[in-house]
């Protein structure tokens, strides 16, 4: 009977249930039907439990370094060195919305908070130089997934959670795989600039400009360097990484930069705890989740099915990244990691495929779920920034998740991609 619990909640989501409840809804429903009140308790214990995990508060740390140095003011800094290196070419704006997705990438890891930062501030910049709202809408979306791809990235820490893998090997597989993306967008953009005539931003900048943006980026820029330097040279966790990003960014937006205030963190601190909160709750109850799926043998049964199609493990990849893709349409990354991990990660390594290689497909497909309708998420962000329907956003970004799809399959066929400096620095075999 408890195989039954998926369909429900799927069912529970369309309904409309908040994810949260539904995950704890349908598992405890049927556990109560089944008469198992003990493993009920079981479950919303685990609530808790899943929550209380030293790796796991690298999360909020890291959306609190995130929204300081947003709030300080760095976000511009970025926009303003992207658009110093390419707000030249044709199509300039999108390319500097697609580096700076690139640039942000390594201080938050975060696709909404990409979204939002960088949405308000391109968005109507971009508009004004004669974009369409859809398309600046569409592009912000669809760069602002590579967040959780570049190191650091919360999706990672939690895959690296619930699988034991390493944090710091998922982190350096992830920058070759989100630096393709990110490319693969420009390459998008340089044919429709060429196509339909976008303008450049500005004139070339001079080196003497240029200088002068690197200098006030420099600060920020190091900071994805102080977080994967400390982590690879041994001199702090992933969870003190994130403590020592929060330190840095304070330290940078207070005291060298002086673009943030001591008043300025009451908000800040609000803002990051809510967003931590949003998916420390899906955390736990994704945690609770799991123990029912390993009560109900769904993943012994879903094993069997997915051998019986075939023995090829490319042939089952390509059928995998299809259904993550599906899922990524209807739930959020990190609940679909937590999920459908535990089930599918161990049929894939029993096939031959490198965990962590596995770790990067998944972690990379389900994260451009997030821009795909009816339910990605960074959609909904764009839609509130840029005050444009989700629909036409849908439309508009659809070629961008073509490159973005391809993306996934290279990664998917060629293991060098993202196992390559995993390798080179010994985190991987």
């Amino acid at each position: 009977m408890l195989v039954w619990f998926l369909p429900l909640f799927l069912l529970f989501l369309l309904l409309g249930l908040p994810v949260f409840f539904g995950m704890l809804a349908a598992p405890g429903l049927l556990l109560w039907m089944n008469g198992q009140e003990r493993d009920l308790a079981l479950l919303y214990r685990n609530v808790y439990n899943g929550i209380d995990s030293f790796p796991l508060m690298a999360i909020p740390f890291f959306m609190l370094a995130g929204e300081l140095m947003n709030r300080g003011g760095i976000t511009m800094r970025l926009v303003e060195f992207s658009q110093a290196l390419m707000g030249h070419f044709r199509g300039g704006l999108a390319h500097v919305n697609v580096l700076s997705s690139m640039l942000f990438a390594g201080l938050s890891g975060s696709a909404v908070a990409d979204t939002s930062a960088l949405g308000s501030m391109l968005i109507p910049a971009m508009e004004r130089e004669g974009y369409t709202r859809r398309f600046a809408a569409a592009i912000t979306a669809a760069s602002s997934v590579i967040g959780p791809i570049i190191p650091p990235s919360g999706i990672m820490i939690i895959y690296a959670y619930v699988m034991g893998e390493s944090v710091a090997a998922l982190f350096l597989a992830g920058i070759v795989p989100g630096i393709l993306v990110g490319l693969g967008l420009m390459v998008a953009v340089k044919l429709m600039a060429d196509r339909y005539g976008f303008p450049a931003s500005r004139s070339k900048a001079t080196w003497g400009e240029r200088g002068q943006a690197s200098l006030k980026a420099f600060f920020p820029l190091l900071t994805p360097v102080i977080i994967l330097g400390g982590i690879l040279l041994g001199v702090f966790t992933p969870t003190e990484a994130a403590a020592v990003a929060v330190a840095y960014a304070i330290l940078i937006g207070m005291v060298v930069l002086r673009t943030l205030k001591a008043s300025d963190l009451p908000d800040v601190f609000m803002r990051a705890a809510m967003t931590s909160a949003v998916v420390l709750l899906l955390v736990g109850a994704a945690m609770a989740f799991k123990t029912v799926v390993s009560l109900s043998y769904a993943p012994q049964i879903l094993a069997d099915w997915i051998l019986a199609l075939s023995q090829n493990p490319l042939i089952l990849l390509f059928l995998i990244n299809l259904l993550l893709f599906v899922v990524g349409m209807f739930l959020d990354a990190g609940p679909a990691i937590i999920i459908l991990g535990p089930i599918l990660g161990p049929i894939f390594v029993d096939l031959g495929i490198d965990p962590i290689h596995f770790a990067i497909i998944m972690s990379v497909n389900l994260t451009v779920g997030l821009a795909t309708p009816p339910m990605g998420l960074v959609l909904f962000v764009a839609s509130s920034v840029s005050g444009e329907r989700v629909e036409t956003i849908a439309k508009a970004i659809l070629p961008f998740l073509l490159v973005e799809i391809i993306v996934i399959f290279l990664i998917t066929f060629i293991p060098e991609i993202s196992m390559t400096i995993p390798r080179l620095t010994g985190f991987a075999d």
